[in-house]
């Protein structure tokens, strides 16, 4: 009788501390939504949490436009035929003059070389991530084919809800064309997770450990995810950015996505998307840093440190 009554305890326990998480869970869920409802623009939030135990989203599913969001899946995509032996980090692409994008193009890698010039994969790979350089971006899209090649081999790694359709050059050609290189927030934290784990080897050791240093390296998005963590946090990330349509004053995208590492030696996903917003570019930025620092604190508040 005694061990019925034990277990019956043991459940009791089991019970309200799911209960308690899942109500925990709906604060930090409400906040994001009290921070997404006084602004106007439409959010869309995934964050995996707690060794991935916890999942929140908000618009989860809808489709958002990526900007150079992407330039984390092309280096992946990149580096898979790097470690089938088909290219090295150390092998060299020559970028024309003739190939250089326009002046209006973020490029500091043309700005550093105005002539074009030759280059390694590896540079190429941090000039485009980092630094979100929209010629590296272009001339490693141009390496491994199409934007759509880029699209296949992430579908192929089972991330069913993306679509790749433009370079940087022609989506920066056309306002309409960035809206055909779309993902949703749950898929971005779905592929971070997925290539971040690693477990089944889609990347070699050396290709993942320069990957997630070079996402750590990002210098671009200083006041988004990382805008009101403290200084010394760790966050490995890829940023997105339409700029505003001059016709309109709607801002597409100002996007986030990426792992923040926590003091504890644990870490969340999240992916946060800011479209169709009439807000200027500070407030939409700040939309993503009181997002993020909701969640850290979410996660780094002694009840939820288990």
């Amino acid at each position: 009788m005694n061990k019925l009554f034990q277990l019956a305890a043991l459940i009791l326990i089991f019970l309200s501390s799911c209960n308690t998480q899942h109500k925990d869970i709906n604060s930090l869920r409400s906040k994001i939504e009290q921070v997404a409802s006084e602004k106007n623009a439409v959010v869309g939030v995934s964050i995996i949490g707690n060794n991935g135990k916890d999942t929140l989203s908000v618009n989860g599913d809808r489709r958002f436009p990526m900007q150079s969001v992407f330039k984390f899946h092309i280096a992946l995509a990149v580096l898979s035929e790097v470690d089938k032996g088909k290219f090295s980090l150390d092998q060299k692409i020559e970028i024309s003059k003739d190939d250089l994008p326009s002046k209006d193009s973020w490029s500091p890698l043309r700005d550093e070389n105005p002539n074009g010039g030759s280059f390694t994969i590896e540079k190429l790979i941090q000039y485009s991530v980092s630094q979100s350089d929209n010629m590296a971006c272009d001339a490693l899209i141009r390496l491994v084919g199409t934007p759509k090649t880029v699209e296949e081999y992430i579908k192929k790694c089972g991330i069913d809800n993306i679509q790749i359709r433009f370079n940087e050059e022609d989506m920066q050609s056309n306002w309409d064309h960035m809206f055909q290189n779309w993902t949703t927030p749950k898929a971005a934290s779905e592929t971070l997770k997925l290539f971040y784990e690693n477990k089944n080897g889609l990347l070699s050791k050396s290709s993942y450990d320069f990957f997630w240093k070079t996402n750590k390296e990002t210098t671009t998005g200083q006041n988004r995810i990382r805008g009101q963590l403290p200084t010394e946090t760790i966050v490995a990330h890829k940023t997105g950015w339409s700029g505003t349509n001059k016709n309109t004053g709607i801002t597409a995208a100002v996007n986030n996505i990426g792992i923040v590492f926590l003091p504890n030696g644990e870490y969340f996903i999240i992916s946060i998307f800011v479209t169709d917003s009439k807000e200027n570019m500070d407030t939409n930025e700040k939309i993503i840093a009181d997002i993020a620092k909701a969640t850290y604190d979410f996660y780094t508040s002694p009840s939820n440190n288990n």
